[in-house]
């Protein structure tokens, strides 16, 4: 905990009982579950309001892993940010990392060399890759098709093993630095290759299969116009027909090559499946093209800036996983972290959650929060 943050305060309600929604009326009754779960996720609190099976409103209460992790930045240096950035949420170590030296290179003057933007690029896909894996095995799952589960689990610990040998990490962690990117070695493009028919085999297989088919389509449906209005973002906006992605609108290095971005109108659990398989697709192709022309082992830096440089304060804007993430720094003239302000996707996707739950049946909770997957930690700073 940060010196100055103070003590923690006593636990309990100190201002009385959270204030849910009551839904009334005749046959309504009301579910709670959390904030304690059953599987690995971290703590978040759900009131459903229901008739019979059918959710009539959901309510999340979130902010039960709260860190203080904008605190936690102040008074660091650049070099000691790093390692909180890429633990924001600990799923989106490069995303994180990524927005967080992109605002620091803007606040310092910083110039990035074009291998270590290419190799940075990099990274970001094969996080991409590793996480909408598990996601869609996880969905199988939810669904009672535990083998495909076992085997998307099986293809993501490949990609993890990979991930080791890249930068030393599992996640990935230490792959981007302020200025620059290191890489151990760069991935086997053919070993992608093999790696991608395997994921292919499985998204098929789960396609045809009609059970996982019908549960899917038409589950949790988020319309265009609510997602619009609730600003959501990655794969949850992609699903619902809006095509927003920080690597087309801001993007930090040349991709060289069209960037195709899979979208999808019907909003349901089904797009947010197909877009992520298409993704994977997308990024395979992306990091056979970045790989090109990348030497590793190697730490690829910018050269220091002059003292003074930079306007002191900087946005970076990436196009993690989940999302697009956005992280503002504010140095002090030692150099030191003033402020960091990171906001992951999730922030503005967990309001969207409830909304596509509206008039779906309870059993599909479980099935429909796995296909947005937001984070608990990315929210909870």
């Amino acid at each position: 905990m940060h010196p100055e943050a103070g003590p923690p305060p006593p636990f309990g309600e100190q201002e009385g009982p959270y204030p849910f929604l009551e839904v009334e009326g005749d046959g309504v009754y009301e579910i709670p579950v959390g904030p304690v779960h059953a599987g690995l996720i971290e703590p978040g609190h759900f009131r459903f309001s229901v008739v019979g099976e059918t959710i009539l409103k959901l309510k999340a209460r979130l902010w039960f892993v709260h860190k203080g992790i904008e605190k936690l930045f102040q008074g660091r240096t650049i070099a000691a940010g790093l390692p909180l950035a890429e633990r924001i949420s600990g799923d989106t170590a490069v995303g994180h990392a990524l927005a967080y030296c992109l605002a620091v290179e803007e606040a310092t003057g910083t110039d990035v060399p074009s291998e270590a933007r290419q190799a940075r690029a990099l990274l970001l896909e094969m996080e991409r890759i590793h996480n909408h894996v598990a996601d869609l095995g996880m969905l199988c799952n939810d669904v009672g098709h535990s083998i495909l589960n076992s085997h998307a689990q099986r293809v993501r610990e490949q990609l993890l093993r990979l991930n080791r040998e890249t930068t030393g990490h599992r996640l990935l962690r230490g792959g981007v630095v302020p200025g620059g990117a290191a890489l151990r070695s760069v991935p086997d493009v053919r070993r992608l290759k093999a790696i991608g028919e395997d994921i292919r085999e499985i998204t098929d297989l789960a396609l045809g299969h009609s059970t996982i088919r019908d549960r899917f389509t038409g589950t949790a449906v988020l319309k265009t116009e609510a997602a619009r209005e609730i600003g959501c973002l990655g794969y949850a906006a992609r699903a619902s027909g809006l095509a927003h992605d920080a690597r087309i609108a801001h993007p930090f290095t040349e991709y060289g090559m069209r960037l195709d971005v899979p979208v999808h109108t019907s909003g349901d659990v089904l797009a947010r499946f197909l877009v992520r398989a298409e993704e994977i697709d997308t990024s395979l192709t992306l990091i056979a093209h970045l790989a090109d022309g990348l030497t590793a082992p190697r730490a690829v830096l910018g050269s220091s800036p002059a003292p003074g440089a930079g306007p002191r304060s900087g946005v970076g804007l990436v196009e993690g996983w989940r999302g697009t993430i956005a992280t503002r720094v504010e140095l002090a003239a030692d150099g030191t972290l003033t402020r960091v302000k990171p906001v992951d996707p999730s922030f503005f996707n967990w309001p969207a959650l409830p909304v596509a739950l509206a008039d779906t049946i309870v059993p599909d909770f479980p099935l429909t929060n796995k296909s947005f997957n937001l984070s608990y930690a990315g929210n909870d700073l």
